[in-house]
């Protein structure tokens, strides 16, 4: 009997090791396809965040996640923004931080077009940039991590269907100046366009990203279409601008509202039924690859990693979505 208790003893220990080394010791997946030797920088390493209207609920998941990832590299990071929705502020800023010679530079731009030349300076003086969130596709920034744009309208068009019953008049509000945003108006509405055919997108409203001229905005297409059912707004001010149409108006209980991302204000309209759904993009999931990819290219540039194995940076990598509804709203809450 104590031998056979040895053996039990003995076999028990060898299954934790392997639940300890395969299953509780697994390092965070890599979309570089492997799991690397872990690198360290030096806290004297600065890499920059550079957004568009800086200080909105919308960056501090991807904030968080740059921050996550410098913690594990022992490498500083700095956050810059543009304080409005203007491409010319951002230039500015992206200047500013190109002068300071930074180890790498993570870029959402809010224009696909007017940053190119600024991106490709910092590229050109021998700055890392990798975009996320919102792209410039022509630019020589590394990689693209953000969501599929379009693929993400066509999510929205098929929840406004599923909603309406696959029928009435529905519209967009968006930024049609900025490719992300553009993506999922078209997504949304091709959408519509060839898969139900008892629906109409009957307008598209510039929202501008800013919560009172979407209201303004939405304001003008219900009383243009009051037999409107459905507003898809591409941005998360935009969401809560229509929904504050639609209440003002004595309509949210007619109209239905499908917005972008979690800010807190959005999470509670899904709560009092004024916003249907919400698509949550994977913002920590930008900051954090962000930043892992430009400390990975910086060791494969270095004379002093040529040993380390050499990982192609993938040139866009899908951050991920998913659908926010009243029956799962409180896991999007900070905690």
């Amino acid at each position: 009997m104590k031998k056979l208790l040895i053996v039990y003893v003995f076999l028990f220990s060898i299954f934790f090791i392997y639940l300890y080394n395969y299953h509780l010791k697994e390092p965070h997946s890599s979309p570089f396809g492997q799991n690397e030797e872990r690198l360290q920088g030096e806290i004297g390493e600065k890499y920059v965040l550079v957004t568009f209207q800086a200080g909105i609920d919308y960056w501090k998941s991807a904030i968080k996640g740059f921050e996550d990832a410098a913690s594990e590299l022992n490498v500083s990071v700095e956050y810059r923004g543009a304080t409005q929705y203007d491409s010319h502020e951002q230039i500015t800023v992206l200047e500013q931080v190109i002068a300071k010679n930074p180890a790498g530079i993570a870029l959402s731009a809010i224009n696909p077009y007017e940053l190119n030349t600024t991106i490709n300076k910092a590229i050109e003086a021998g700055i890392p940039v990798v975009l996320f969130d919102s792209d410039a596709p022509a630019s020589k920034a590394y990689s693209f991590l953000g969501t599929n744009n379009y693929e993400a309208g066509v999510t929205g068009a098929h929840k406004m269907a599923a909603l309406l019953d696959h029928k009435g008049k529905i519209a967009v509000v968006t930024l049609p100046n900025q490719l992300n945003h553009k993506e999922r108006t078209d997504g949304f509405v091709e959408t519509i366009r060839n898969e139900y055919p008892d629906m109409e997108v009957v307008a598209i409203k510039d929202g501008k990203g800013d919560q009172l001229l979407s209201e303004q905005a939405a304001t003008e297409i219900i009383k243009l279409y009051p037999d409107l059912k459905g507003v898809f707004a591409t941005e998360a001010n935009g969401g809560v601008g229509i929904a504050d149409a639609t209440r003002s108006l004595k309509k949210e209980k007619a109209i239905k509202i499908i917005s972008f991302d979690t800010d807190k204000q959005t999470l509670d309209k899904i709560k009092e039924g004024v916003i249907s759904a919400t698509l949550a993009q994977g913002s920590w999931n930008m900051g954090y690859w962000s930043l892992q990819f430009l400390f990975q290219h910086n060791q494969e540039t270095s004379t002093q990693q040529q040993s380390v194995q050499s990982a192609i940076l993938p040139k866009y990598v899908d951050t991920g979505i998913s659908i926010v509804t009243d029956e799962n709203v409180e896991d999007y809450y900070a905690d």
